[in-house]
């Protein structure tokens, strides 16, 4: 069976009508009824608009726009749900992933201690410094 945009670009052909007839008779533009023809649902307009232009298309055609503009929904839905399933997917995390993620750990422990104690050994130096020079005077 024929997807939904080769139809209607057969019953366009069917008719001998060129997109660009059927665009300036619909009002809409010849890129969203090339889209149409694709099943390029991307460069379709949302709501109410895109199932307008499966309908107006279908009505210069000679197709049922009701039974169009059913499909189309179909193909939506049918989108809708493969971008659902798609975001649904989440990255296996390995045992590698898990133990870089612990080498780091490690490796921010060790610095964060390494730090503290050279700020600590600033602060005797400081203090050494200060009673040294205090003691002079």
């Amino acid at each position: 069976m024929d997807d939904l945009g080769t139809r209607l670009k057969r019953a366009r052909e069917a008719r001998g009508l060129p997109l660009k007839d059927i665009a300036i008779r619909t009002k809409i533009s010849v890129t969203a009824l090339e889209a149409l023809e694709r099943n390029d649902l991307s460069r379709l307009p949302g709501g109410i608009f895109g199932r307008s232009f499966a309908r107006a298309y279908a009505l210069e055609v000679g197709l049922e726009p009701d039974a169009v503009v059913e499909e189309l929904l179909g193909l939506i839905r049918e989108a809708e749900r493969a971008a659902a399933e798609r975001k649904a997917v989440r990255p296996e995390v390995t045992a590698d992933d898990r133990e870089f993620l612990e080498r780091q750990r490690r490796a921010v422990r060790i610095l964060r201690v390494v730090g503290v104690v050279v700020v600590l050994g600033l602060i005797g130096l400081v203090v050494w410094q200060v009673r040294a020079f205090l003691g002079r005077t």
